[in-house]
């Protein structure tokens, strides 16, 4: 079996540069880590929240 090599991945890269240009490509991946941070933000505020959730519910 044979691998995918570093000039193939160049070739793909190129094309899809080609493609999209340059612009289009930075404006998503800026909102796919937007995104990302976003996901990440929201998950850290859940745990948070859950575990002082759990707290106050304990009984005395």
């Amino acid at each position: 079996m044979m691998g995918i090599s570093i000039w193939q991945l160049l070739i793909v890269l190129l094309i899809v540069v080609m493609l999209f240009g340059t612009k289009r490509l930075r404006g998503l991946g800026s909102d796919l880590g937007g995104a990302i941070s976003g996901f990440r933000k929201s998950m850290s505020d859940g745990d948070g929240a859950a575990s002082s959730d759990t707290v106050k519910h304990e009984p005395k």
